[in-house]
């Protein structure tokens, strides 16, 4: 049986991670929000520069979006112990030269994914924030694109929830995909409002 030692050692051991040192110009810095009552679990992709420097999750714009779809203000994001994050990657990837950073490392993954979710308690929800995280949970079960598969979000049963990344791109996808707004946030933001109620 899992016990709360175990979580927090496995969490410092994340947070003490620099296994990507050799392959970013930037001292790696994992950005991990989990607690053993964490309950609804928010899956990104990773952390961009403003995250790597607060050392807080979604600390951007794409987290005040994020926050609006679920319904919840900054103090509930980050004083509730119910609610995690735990990206697809805990550490910034870097800038690509023409912009945009890069995609989460698959060491990041590979190195940490299972051992996490074995190790907590299982979420009453997970998020599945983006294309890479959506991926690596569905595998097969997932649509052909992520647009298909958030309109199925009632396909993946009550524990998992997919989600477009919240960031400044969503803005024309949610204009062509009204459904999301009228059928999805309605949905999410209950589901929210159950468990941090």
């Amino acid at each position: 049986m899992t016990t709360t030692s175990d979580i927090e050692t496995l969490l410092a051991d994340i947070r003490a991670c620099r296994a990507c040192a050799h392959e970013f110009p930037h001292t790696p810095r994992p950005v991990v929000w989990i607690f053993p009552e964490t309950r609804l679990l928010i899956c990104g992709q990773a952390p961009g520069r403003r995250v790597h420097e607060s050392g807080r999750p979604f600390t951007d714009p794409s987290g005040d979006r994020l926050r609006d779809w679920m319904g919840i203000d900054e103090t509930t994001f980050y004083g509730d112990r119910r609610l995690g994050v735990a990206p697809q990657a805990f550490c910034y990837p870097g800038t690509k030269p023409k912009g945009g950073d890069y995609p989460p490392p698959p060491r990041c993954a590979a190195l940490w994914r299972e051992k996490l979710f074995t190790t907590l308690p299982p979420p009453e929800l997970i998020l599945m924030v983006g294309s890479y995280s959506i991926s690596w949970f569905l595998k097969q079960r997932a649509k052909e694109n992520m647009t298909e598969t958030v309109r199925a979000w009632r396909d993946y049963g009550p524990q998992l929830m997919p989600l477009p990344h919240p960031s400044w791109r969503v803005t024309g996808w949610m204009k062509r995909n009204p459904w999301f707004e009228d059928d999805v946030l309605p949905q999410l933001r209950e589901r929210v409002s159950r468990i941090l109620v």
